[in-house]
């Protein structure tokens, strides 16, 4: 490529991506002078949505941000709202909060992986060519995705969207038959758990290395799900409530989502930032797949999130097998609320990061003011410098639909909900 040469990218639609954005790069004189992930799907204000509705109606309400991980939304809100009233909702109900994450994990990895991601690593256009290619692999991987909605629904009464979760635990608890039956193709399933994480490191995945800091929740007793400190591989250890001491949202032209920084730099959160801080706390078994796989964490290769997902799914087989192994039917699925005012704040790890949010209620239980703060708009700003550093890395010179391919895969890498980022637009109104 000659020095003057200029290219514009641009990808009007990103393919295989949960929800609707776009990439735009800008090349001059060997250069990205110009790079944005451009996320315009309009804000769906859920936060106003919240305000004035009762503090019982929110589980119900956060679910509808996603289709594919409602069950986070749920789980923080009921944290939140319940650290708000000052209720401790007993050992079952976390237990079985717990195994209700675990489906949500395995379904949304299980998406993520054979539908969005693998097609990009094995060179097929969607993973229709890929069950052409690997049909055995993809089957296998739909499989282990109708088990996570299946755990889902157990407690959840459907796997999208459910209606199961109630501020202080459960409406349903099920019957100790029907989670005996589960649990038994939950313990069958392991195995192809195991051959999955085995299958994803032997993917052609790039070799690049780059610096980042990795957040995420660490409790130092279990793989973090529903609580513990939020963490970083660069000193940071706070409690949920310190959140917006350290991270600041900021709005860019480009994105009807907000930017979200750690003491002004970019972060990273998900898979690959969990078992970067948290694989020590890994299943005995998950840890022995790894290494017969010979993948290390923590891991600077960023591509390695795929495996990180796998390694996931077969963790979530072996914590719900472990935790409903001792299932038994509670006298009550729920703790009593008695709501008043106040202010509560909670996190929890979505499959694909940190969901902090935070509620304001009036003496009722009205909800007066709610923020929530995605993992996918935390992974933006993260985005965009992987973006500059592995289309360079990869060399500007090549043609163009070499570096639009790239670009994509990049993006899909950190599977991306979009639709759930543009949850909120700051609104600047001048009356002239």
């Amino acid at each position: 490529m000659s020095e003057a040469r200029e290219i514009r990218i641009r990808v009007p639609v990103l393919a295989r991506v949960e929800g609707e954005g776009a990439l735009e790069v800008d090349i001059a004189d060997g250069r990205i002078a110009g790079l944005r992930l451009r996320i315009y799907e309009p804000p769906r204000l859920f936060e106003k949505f919240l305000e004035g509705r009762a503090y019982h109606e929110v589980p119900d309400m956060v679910a509808r941000i996603c289709g594919i991980c409602p069950v986070a939304y749920q789980m923080s809100a009921v944290h939140a709202l319940e650290s708000l009233f000052g209720i401790d909702p007993g050992p079952w109900v976390r237990a079985m909060r717990r195994v209700m994450y675990c489906g949500e994990w395995i379904e949304s990895h299980c998406l993520h992986i054979h539908l969005l991601a693998a097609p990009d690593f094995l060179g097929c256009g969607s993973v229709i060519e890929l069950a052409q290619r690997h049909p055995a692999e993809v089957r296998r991987g739909l499989a282990l995705q109708a088990l996570g909605n299946d755990l889902i629904r157990l407690f959840g009464a459907r796997s999208v969207h459910p209606v199961g979760v109630r501020v202080g635990g459960f409406h349903h608890a099920p019957a100790e038959e029907t989670v005996a039956a589960l649990c038994l193709r939950l313990r069958a399933a392991l195995p192809d758990a195991e051959a999955l994480l085995a299958w994803t490191a032997s993917l052609p995945l790039p070799a690049g290395r780059q610096q980042f800091a990795s957040v995420a929740l660490r409790s130092g007793r279990e793989y973090p799900m529903n609580e513990g400190r939020i963490v970083s591989d660069q000193g940071l250890d706070i409690a949920a409530t310190e959140f917006e001491a350290h991270f600041a949202e900021h709005q860019v032209p480009h994105s009807t989502a907000l930017y979200s920084l750690l003491h002004g730099q970019a972060y990273l959160v998900g898979p690959l930032a969990r078992l970067n801080l948290n694989h020590d706390l890994l299943p005995a078994p998950v840890r022995a797949a790894l290494a017969a796989a010979g993948v290390s964490f923590p891991s600077a290769n960023l591509f390695h999130g795929i495996v990180a997902r796998a390694a996931e799914v077969y963790c979530a087989l072996l914590e719900a097998v472990r935790l409903l192994d001792a299932y038994t039917v509670p006298p009550t699925p729920h703790a009593d609320i008695v709501p008043h005012a106040g202010v509560g704040i909670a996190c929890t790890e979505a499959p694909r990061g940190i969901l902090w949010h935070r509620y304001q209620a009036g003496a009722g239980g009205l909800i007066e003011a709610a923020r929530i703060v995605p993992p996918t708009s935390q992974n933006q700003a993260r985005i965009e410098q992987d973006l500059r550093q592995a289309l360079e890395e990869f060399g500007l010179e090549r043609g163009e639909d070499e570096l639009r391919h790239l670009g994509e895969t990049v993006i899909r890498n950190y599977d991306p909900c979009i639709s759930c980022a543009t949850h909120f637009l700051k609104l600047a109104l001048r009356r002239l």
